[in-house]
Parts: C-alpha cells; sequence; structure tokens
C-alpha cells in the first residue's frame, strides 16, 4: 500500500503542471496500483500506521477520480479498498471472536453474568470480512457458551418452579421464561458437540435440558455418540456420563455392566468400580463374578482408593465366600500373584493397621479379613488389628481371628507358586 503514497505524490506534481484536457489526462493516467503489504517486516505500530496513510491515499484517489467522472478507475480503488478492509492488514487487529472468550472468563470469576452474556451476544452478531473455517469453530464456541449460560439461566428458573409448584400466574410466567432460556441453550449446546472435541461441560448440560423434558432417546444418543464415535477423542469422562445416565434411567443390567466394563478398562480407578462389582458379584455366571475379583482387585491397585472402606468390604466379602466354598481360589491366587510383592507395605503394614485401628474401626476390620487370607496368621496387620479387637472384647474381630486361624491352610495355596495348569 506504500505504492498509494507514492502515487499520491506524482500526482501532487502534476497539479503544479498545466492542466491538460481530461481526454489527454486519461492517455497519460499512470497505472493502476493496487493496495498490497510491503514483503520486509515491520512493527505493529509501523504497519497500523501505513495501513491508516495508505487508506487515507486510497480515499482521495476514490474522490478525485469521481470528480473527473473516471467512473472505472474509482469502481477499482474502491474494490480495492474494501479488500483491504477485509483482508486486515494492520496485524495489531483482532476479531472479537479471539479475545471475546478470556474477556468472558473475566467477568464471569467476578459474577458478572449479564455482563458475560452481553459480550458473547456481541461477539455471536460481528460480522466483518470473509470467515474462516478457524474462525467459524470459535463462532459455534462463542455461540455455546451463550448456551451454557441460557442453560444457567434455565437451570435458576427450573429451581423456582421446583419450589413454588406450578400453581398461579406467577409459576406460568416463570415457566414460559424457563423454555425460552430453554430453547436457546438446547440449539446453541447441540451444535457444539457435534464437532469431534472435549466437550463435557457442554454435553453434560444438553443432556440435563433433554432429561427434565423427557427426550430420553436423544440424550442416550447424544452420549452414545460422544463415547464411541472414533472422530472423537479418548475421554473417559464421555464413559462415565453415559454409566451414570444409564443407571438414572434404570437401564437393562446388560448394558449398564456393558458400559461399566469399557470404562473400567479405560479407568479401573474410577469410584463406578465399586457397583460394577456390586453387579457382578450378583450374576450367576461364574465368567462375571471372576471379573467382578479382577475389578476390586485392580481398584484398590491405586492410593485413592487404600482407605475405602465399600471397595475393602467388597472384597473381604467375595473372598470369604471364596474360602468358605473352597471354589476358585486359583481366582485369588492369580490376582494374588502380580500384587504379593508390593501388597503387604502398600496395604499391610503395622503403621496402617494403627492408623486405621484409631480412624476407622470398620475398615480394619474388612482390610484385617483379607490380610488374614493373603498372608496368613502371621500378617503384621492381621496380628495387631485382631490383638486390638479382642482386647476391646469386640465380637466380630474375635469371630474373626477364629475365621482367619481355622482357614490358614488357605493362605499356603495361595501363597505358593504359581500353578501353571491353572485356568481362569
Amino acid at each position: 500500500m506504500d505504492s498509494f503514497l507514492e502515487e499520491e505524490d506524482e500526482e501532487a506534481a502534476g497539479k503544479r503542471k498545466r492542466r491538460r484536457s481530461p481526454a489527454a489526462q486519461a492517455v497519460l493516467q499512470p497505472p493502476l496500483h493496487l493496495p498490497f503489504l510491503s514483503p520486509q517486516p515491520v512493527s505493529s505500530n509501523e504497519h497500523k500506521l501505513s495501513f491508516k496513510k495508505s487508506k487515507e491515499a486510497c480515499l482521495s484517489y476514490i474522490q478525485d477520480a469521481l470528480l473527473q467522472r473516471q467512473w472505472k478507475r474509482a469502481a477499482e480503488f474502491l474494490t480495492c479498498y474494501i479488500e483491504s478492509l477485509e483482508k486486515d492488514y494492520s496485524r495489531e487487529h483482532v476479531g472479537p471472536s479471539e479475545v471475546c472468550l478470556e474477556h468472558v472468563f473475566h467477568l464471569l470469576c467476578n459474577g458478572q453474568i449479564d455482563e458475560a452474556y452481553q459480550n458473547l451476544s456481541l461477539a455471536e452478531s460481528w460480522r466483518f470480512g470473509e470467515q474462516t473455517a478457524i474462525q467459524d469453530k470459535e463462532m459455534k464456541l462463542i455461540q455455546a457458551y451463550r448456551g451454557l449460560l441460557d442453560y444457567y439461566s434455565w437451570s435458576k428458573q427450573k429451581n423456582i418452579l421446583l419450589e413454588h409448584g406450578e400453581d398461579g400466574f406467577s409459576d406460568l410466567a416463570v415457566e414460559q421464561e424457563m423454555h425460552g432460556y430453554f430453547r436457546k441453550a438446547a440449539v446453541n449446546l447441540k451444535e457444539i458437540i457435534k464437532i469431534p472435541g472435549v466437550w463435557d461441560i457442554f454435553v453434560k448440560c444438553y443432556v440435563d435440558l433433554l432429561e427434565f423434558y423427557g427426550d430420553h432417546d436423544e440424550a442416550r444418543q447424544v452420549l452414545n455418540e460422544y463415547a464411541y464415535n472414533s472422530k472423537f477423542p479418548a475421554n473417559p469422562n464421555a464413559h462415565v456420563y453415559l454409566c451414570q445416565f444409564l443407571k438414572r434411567q434404570g437401564e437393562s443390567k446388560k448394558s449398564l455392566i456393558s458400559a461399566l466394563k469399557i470404562l473400567h478398562d479405560i479407568v479401573p480407578s474410577h469410584e463406578l468400580m465399586i457397583d460394577f462389582n456390586t453387579m457382578l458379584q450378583k450374576s450367576k455366571k461364574r465368567k462375571k463374578r471372576r471379573l467382578g475379583l479382577e475389578v476390586i482387585f485392580a481398584a484398590l491397585d491405586y492410593a485413592g482408593w487404600k482407605e475405602n472402606a465399600k471397595a475393602w468390604s467388597c472384597l473381604a466379602r467375595q473372598v470369604k465366600q471364596i474360602v468358605i466354598s473352597e471354589k476358585h481360589l486359583d481366582w485369588i491366587k492369580q490376582e494374588w500373584n502380580s500384587r504379593k510383592d508390593w501388597w503387604p507395605a502398600f496395604h499391610f503394614s503395622r503403621y496402617l493397621a494403627k492408623r486405621n485401628w484409631q480412624e476407622n474401626k470398620s475398615l480394619s476390620y474388612e482390610k484385617a479379613l483379607v490380610a488374614g487370607i493373603l498372608l496368613g496368621k502371621g500378617c503384621k496387620y492381621f496380628k495387631y488389628v485382631s490383638h486390638q479387637g479382642c482386647k476391646a472384647q469386640l465380637k466380630r474381630f474375635r469371630m474373626l481371628k477364629k475365621f482367619v486361624n481355622r482357614h490358614n491352610p488357605v493362605y499356603l495355596r495361595i501363597s505358593g507358586p504359581p500353578d501353571s495348569s491353572v485356568q481362569p
């Protein structure tokens, strides 16, 4: 666009010369130079200044051409002027879609919900030049966040409606306003989750809307797509949301077990593994009960589960059943073989026995039963807890000690060398 400035200087000099006839002037008119950025790198301020001067020069050319009735030339300069605005040569200019969300997050953090919504609406209505594919996605993201705020407003109205019932004109007005928020939120949230990506918050809100209005089929389809569509990135939460939905809707055990199995393979430490284990233990199929033992052992491999009383109760109950029946001891042996080198220090130290006894006697009871079976009656954890229980004259701890002593031979079978003939 610097060429405009050069051309302006040439014309200024020409005005000082003798004026020519319009026809002669048209013939001698300098060739048309289109405005382009100069190739050399310059600072942002220099770009801004250069662009401003070039824009002013271009407007001057348009005016001169119009005064001289050079319509074609004026049209060419006008086209160049519009294109220069659309292409954004300043490098400093940034479209609203690229900075809007940061500002919105700032407003939300400060509790300025209405201001954030206004900013999103303004950015959504912004149109300037050609919109690239990236900008189109950014715009959908802006719309999605606006939908999220519409969901927030819908949720507030829903709570008001549920608190005050559904009678009276005021409640009718609330319900109508609430449904308006629902429509706006649903449209924008639905659009963003069609694009492959991690959209957890948008998916959860959209499903909540659908469930509230009873559209369970659509909710199920959305969650299945989010969890299983290979175009979407791997996302454990997608499977969590699906499992939670199936559980809420009272879906068949077959469907829920299938979904939980996939979640187990991805996140074996998820809290839903307790529900998974419980379902599997109630099954009449040997294969599923075997999987249940694998699931609870795997969960307890993680530090976050070390003091989870429910998990230890699940493991203790299944181990006890197997020991009493003396069937499937090979299941326990297979799970224990890969853990016997590190579980004793990880779960069954004397230090943990003291702490668990002091903090949670029910937890210490379940762990002591498992420790006694896996490590025998000489296990430090079992000895300390059973001694403290008997000392406190607690009946179930006396029974625990008798049970482990009676079945101590099981420990020898479990702790022995791996049997290559053992089948799962």
